[in-house]
């Protein structure tokens, strides 16, 4: 490594300490997006710590940022050289790849009072989140068409502080029809999703066995995954397991009404399409990919054996499912209602052994809220409520807070959040901190914990929906780069949103 006449900084209290320290480096690159985009408005620098995660280590290392891009990695004491450019130094924090997100639910347009993308985009900088994937409904219109992509085009413009892509729908009315899902996929959308129960949502209907094994073999010739919400209301009801006088306001109501059943008669069904991605199968080159598994017997047994069959299948669970247990839902507290639902302690434990065994392949947030009269919460009736936890801005400290009593690692937790989920959405630039990727890393620091109470400052549109409020966590985020700007640093943001939708080609 060449000395030069650089410096090396600690890491300043304030993104605006720390921009005015690095005044005499090289001027802002333009293609990073302009004035404002940046709480450190330059094109090349190096950060620097005793815990960086790449190259399959964790170890002291340096790393450069060119121009939105990662230029260089130096491995080894930082500190026994001078770097051409000015070094942030963070000291023992732990800086490794921004997380993506793949699974959240951003509203916009038609129902911005739920969430937005301008609200959305600045909690997931808030929590070390560096690119989502945003799902075709709870917005209005549904993502089902070229036409409805559009509009989701255009209501995010100026307005993101992280990377966006967009899922599609696989609904019944284009499902087979083969041009108007392919109209779809040249549109640009990152791969389809689809419900095989009612959605909740008007415009977003369900679809059945048919619909998917047709809608995969189009997907096939783009190579692209199809995520499937895998509940479906078993052929032989389980209404007997509600008699009696039950109570709405009870947790256990509610999990008595949606039973793992409902997740295994799902994959059961999806037999047929899974070994259809087999190689010599009718659609070999797609992916069937399971969101938000909560049933970790059966369902997932069944949809071990498919992987090991050779079907292409990767599954994803969330934080919510890892943090809490049924046995510690208060009864009407319906911010803890989703769908599938949260199960108990056993349940819990199969889940954290099937992630670190790896059958789990991924985790998502499945932010998914609404406004604060939809959740309830006087009533507390979970029957009638609507379901989804809001979660986007804490899922680094959530899964690091409770992932530590099994010794989890920092090198896992990228795989869960980083490179898993960037190889499904097909983001080959992402995920990873390697030369020639792009600069999307979070700072934070595992050690560091915190209460979140009131005091605590929440970026998304309806902070009191959360089911983590009031809780101790540990793993504060200090710093998020997006393609080399610093978006957010020490509680503030970057003054202008230059996040880029991502489009497939």
């Amino acid at each position: 490594m060449a000395a030069g006449t650089g410096r090396v900084l600690p890491l300043l209290a304030v993104a605006a300490a720390l921009a005015a320290a690095l005044l005499y480096t090289a001027p802002f690159s333009k293609s990073l997006g302009g004035e404002g985009c940046s709480l450190l408005p330059h094109g090349h620098f190096w950060i620097a710590s005793q815990r960086v995660v790449a190259l399959g280590r964790v170890g002291p290392a340096a790393v450069e940022v060119k121009e939105g891009l990662i230029n260089a990695i130096a491995v080894g004491d930082y500190r026994s050289f001078v770097l051409r450019r000015p070094l942030v130094d963070y000291g023992d924090a732990v800086i490794m790849p921004g997380l993506i997100d793949v699974h959240a639910h951003l509203d916009e347009p038609g129902r911005e009072e739920w969430e937005g993308f301008s609200t959305g985009t600045r909690a997931a900088a808030a929590g070390g989140i560096t690119t989502l994937v945003d799902m075709p409904l709870n917005s209005f219109p549904s993502t089902v068409s070229e036409e409805t992509l559009k509009l989701k085009v255009d209501a995010a413009r100026d307005k993101l502080y992280v990377d966006v892509g967009f899922w599609g729908g696989l609904v019944p009315e284009n499902a087979l029809n083969p041009s108007k899902l392919e109209s779809l996929l040249n549109a640009g959308v990152l791969g389809l999703k689809s419900f095989m129960c009612p959605s909740g949502i008007n415009d977003f209907p369900m679809t059945n066995s048919t619909h998917i094994e047709e809608g995969l073999v189009t997907l096939a010739k783009y190579k692209r995954p199809l995520l499937i919400h895998a509940e479906r209301i078993p052929d032989v009801s389980s209404d007997e397991e509600l008699d009696g006088e039950l109570d709405p306001r009870s947790y256990a109501t509610y999990l008595k009404s949606r039973t793992p059943a409902w997740e295994e008669s799902a994959v059961r069904d999806l037999n047929r399409a899974m070994k259809d991605t087999e190689v010599g199968g009718r659609s070999e080159g797609a992916h069937l990919h399971i969101v938000h598994l909560s049933d970790s017997k059966t369902t997932l047994d069944l949809l071990k054996d498919a992987k090991h069959s050779g079907a292409k299948v990767t599954i994803e669970t969330c934080p919510h499912y890892l943090a809490f247990s049924a046995e510690e839902v208060p009864d009407g507290d319906t911010r803890f209602k989703c769908s599938p639902p949260i199960r108990d302690a056993a349940n819990k434990e199969n889940l954290w052994e099937a992630l670190l065994d790896g059958h789990i392949d991924m985790l998502s947030s499945d932010h998914s809220p609404s406004t604060p009269d939809l959740k309830l919460m006087e009533e507390g009736n979970f029957m009638k409520a609507w379901g989804g936890i809001s979660s986007l801005q804490f899922v680094l400290p959530v899964t690091w807070s409770h992932g530590k009593k099994y010794g989890i690692t920092l090198n896992q937790l990228a795989s869960w959040w980083s490179e898993k989920p960037a190889e499904l959405a097909g983001q080959k630039n992402k995920g990873s901190i390697l030369p020639g990727y792009h600069a999307d890393i979070v700072v934070w620091k595992p050690e560091a914990q915190f209460h979140l109470d009131d005091t605590h400052a929440v970026y998304h549109k309806h902070r009191n929906i959360s089911a983590y409020l009031g809780k101790e966590l540990s793993g504060k985020v200090l710093s998020t780069f997006v393609r080399g700007n610093l978006v957010f640093a020490e509680g503030k943001h970057a003054g202008a949103a230059c996040g880029a939708t991502i489009l497939a080609k």
